[in-house]
């Protein structure tokens, strides 16, 4: 297997033990998490083509839908509603 493979799951295990946190202690590895997907689904469709850098798009927008729909609406100026878990 090649390496962006396995980091591939790597990567995929360190955002399940992610989303096992409560939601306050989640923020930064998340972040972290999100900001290495790129990187790492470039690097796997360099490898192996565009058809598993397609698959693994669908399933990290799937993953992190809410914080990307959240920062979309701050990007454009519109009104965000963070949940009262989240506030301090």
């Amino acid at each position: 297997m090649s390496l962006p493979l396995v980091l591939g799951a790597v990567w995929v295990i360190a955002s399940a033990f992610t989303a096992m946190l409560p939601m306050r202690r989640q923020m930064i590895p998340g972040i972290g998490l999100l900001i290495a997907a790129p990187v790492l689904l470039i690097w796997i469709g360099w490898v192996h083509g565009w058809l598993w850098v397609a698959f693994g798009s669908l399933a990290l927008l799937s993953m992190f839908r809410r914080p990307l729909i959240y920062f979309a609406r701050r990007a454009l100026g519109l009104p965000t509603d963070l949940s009262a878990r989240l506030r301090p």
